[in-house]
């Protein structure tokens, strides 16, 4: 059974898709993107990658494939095996095995699998619809160029100023220099009657002022309808990042591995029973994706080298 096209669906919805026995398929936001080289823009997209190391089954893709085949979920895990093992023997024949819409597998010198994403199709849903595009470049130096030649060839022409008789020099100085005293005195004037108009505004507004205050202070102020009181709500902060710890299908292993974390100083959680039947333990929850992801790496150091990040609204 191909089940390349089942973790390709799952892909558009998760973070973490684990094929068991196998590794895990993980995806990260990239915004969109500039070549300078080609005026290429492209738009956001989620990047895959894999990890060898997350083999664990986590419920995910064996439930899927039982919803989408209808058949048990036993058979579905079975299946899941098979075609493991199938790309297993690829690899070892022929080196390399290639998943439609996902990537590429290849063996290196080391003997190590290495993973190509496919990159023909864009796993982020916001981006639907959203392609590739060239841009022709803005030539602006050319022109800028081309206007500093212009201007180097344009000829300059001086035109010589004619010179004023020296009677119309004499004259014009005469003139300016009655204006002049005319200006002084008429100042002098012109300040002692601003100086007159303030005085009598100030008298005016204080005289103003005064009733008002009188007034006020006779005045009664009474509120009918007082506004009822107003309550606030602080809302809660979101958490929309669970660190798992695992899945299990029996409650009881659950609440063993949920008091062992608790003694460990995580700040652990259990939660519910989810449509599959399972009871998922969670290391803790987190409000953004870093703090989320440098935890799970220092988890995956110390203690669980198969925990796994849920992004969901709990």
């Amino acid at each position: 059974m191909k089940i390349e096209q089942y973790i390709s669906q799952l892909l558009y919805r998760y973070q973490c898709v684990t094929v068991p026995g196998f590794g895990a398929f993980l995806t990260e936001f990239q915004s969109a993107q500039l070549d300078e080289s080609s005026h290429s823009f492209y738009p956001p997209k989620k990047l895959i990658s894999f990890n060898p190391f997350l083999k664990n089954n986590d419920g995910l893709l064996a439930n899927h494939l039982a919803q989408a085949e209808k058949i048990a979920y036993e058979a579905a895990v079975n299946a899941i095996q098979n075609e493991v093992s199938h790309w297993t023997t690829k690899i070892q024949e022929f080196g390399y095995f290639s998943l439609k819409n996902i990537g590429e597998f290849s063996m290196n010198s080391e003997r190590n699998l290495v993973f190509i994403p496919a990159d023909q199709i864009n796993y982020l849903k916001e981006s639907f619809g959203l392609s590739p595009f060239m841009s022709p470049a803005v030539k602006r130096e050319a022109y800028k160029k081309e206007v500093e030649i212009i201007e180097e060839k344009a000829p300059i022409a001086f035109t010589p100023e004619k010179r004023k008789s020296y009677k119309a020099l004499k004259y014009a100085a005469v003139f300016a220099l009655s204006i002049g005293l005319t200006g002084v005195l008429g100042y002098k004037l012109y300040d002692n009657y601003l100086t007159q108009v303030e005085q009598e505004t100030l008298l005016v507004q204080s005289n103003v002022q005064k009733k008002i205050n009188q007034k006020i202070q006779e005045a009664t102020f009474f509120i009918e309808n007082p506004l009822p009181s107003v309550t606030l709500t602080v809302p809660t902060e979101n958490m929309p990042y669970h660190v798992v710890a695992g899945v299990f299908r029996i409650e009881g292993n659950a609440e063993k591995a949920y008091a062992s974390l608790v003694k460990l100083g995580f700040k652990a959680k259990r939660l519910p029973q989810n449509k599959h039947g399972l009871f998922p333990v969670l290391y803790g929850s987190f409000s953004t994706y870093a703090e989320a992801q440098a935890t799970m790496k220092d988890i995956r150091k110390l203690d669980n080298k198969d925990v796994w990040l849920l992004i969901e609204e709990l």
